[in-house]
């Protein structure tokens, strides 16, 4: 007597696997991504959005000069935007507006960042990720005055 895979059970084991698999890839990725340290939630608004829109999750980590950005759920494991620290100042901080708040994670502040080339970034972190992004920009080796 032959047995019959029921089509429950087959829609079941699909269903598990398309939940697994992403939450599996996640968890991978944060891992991979974590394993040289200094990896924190961050939240960056992409340019030209309007107030309040533009926010996407991600992970940032330092690696060496570099501040590198990676979007949460991207299946990728490069970084979507990489800051020079040579290369990026921080200006203002502040606290999401009321429609930036259900975009963001409890308790972060906003942190402006400013290239040399005058491109601006608003990214989204804690407090305590924001002194620790500081102390990173501060530490930074002394820029040689040309001609010297």
């Amino acid at each position: 007597m032959q047995y019959i895979v029921p089509l429950t059970e087959i829609i079941a084991v699909i269903v598990a696997i398309c939940i697994i698999v992403p939450v599996g890839w996640l968890f991978l990725k944060r891992r991979w991504l974590a394993r040289k340290g200094g990896l924190f939630d961050c939240c960056l608004r992409l340019p030209d959005s309007g107030s309040g829109k533009g926010w996407v999750l991600g992970v940032a980590r330092y690696n060496g000069q570099y501040l590198e950005w990676f979007r949460i759920f991207a299946i990728t494991f490069r970084p979507r935007k990489v800051f020079d620290r040579a290369a990026v100042e921080a200006k203002t901080q502040r606290d999401p507006e009321a429609d930036e708040s259900g975009l963001l994670m409890s308790g972060q502040r906003i942190i402006m960042l400013r290239r040399v080339d005058g491109r601006e970034w608003e990214l989204a972190m804690s407090q305590e990720s924001i002194t620790g992004l500081l102390s990173w920009l501060h530490a930074a080796p002394p820029v040689e005055a040309p001609g010297l």
